[in-house]
């Protein structure tokens, strides 16, 4: 499958699964109230005092530090949601780091893979997390095919993407396995 098509299949279904499961404000699903609510929930504070050369963590915490608003997009003729990235996570742009996560492979033919926060029957895909518990895996070297649900660390480069609905928000450029 041409992976602008499932990006774009991506977007509405996201849409279909916050209907399904009853939630009319896609924000209260991916930031709940009680996360702005009680100050002992604040976000993992990103250090990046680091070893030059060591690439940072990028925990799924640290991932939720976005809020969405509904966009409505003439040539899908469907809303997505829009992010808006928190400084925490800002601040990683372009930075190498490292995330741990569930294998997903979305497309084995076009080496089309994300690493979730969830495994595959949670994920963003099946309607049990949000956009920000998916990561893109952009490998530039040959790989090995991953199996669904293994769960790996990876390291690159970390890129946001908040305009291009082809494209997942987090994206993990020049992706490799990694052992921390």
């Amino acid at each position: 499958m041409n992976k602008k098509i499932f990006l774009g299949i991506f977007a509405a279904a996201s849409l279909i699964s916050c209907s399904l499961f009853g939630n009319s404000d896609p924000i209260l699903v991916l930031k709940p109230k009680s996360f702005e609510k009680n100050p002992s929930l604040k976000l993992h504070q990103v250090n990046l005092n680091h070893t030059q050369g060591t690439p940072i963590e990028l925990t799924w915490k640290t991932l939720t530090d976005v809020t969405f608003k509904d966009i409505y997009v003439k040539e899908l003729d469907a809303y997505y949601w829009k992010p808006t990235f928190g400084s925490s996570i800002k601040a990683l742009e372009g930075k190498e780091v490292y995330i741990t996560g569930y294998v997903i492979p979305v497309d084995y033919d076009a080496g089309f893979y994300v690493v979730s926060r969830y495994p595959y029957a949670n994920c963003f895909f099946c309607g049990g997390g949000g956009p920000e518990s998916v990561v893109d895996i952009r490998f530039t070297a040959k790989h090995r095919a991953y199996k669904t649900d293994e769960r790996l660390t990876f390291k690159g480069k970390f890129k946001l993407n908040g305009d291009d609905v082809y494209q997942m928000n987090y994206i993990l450029e020049g992706a490799v396995e990694y052992k921390p």
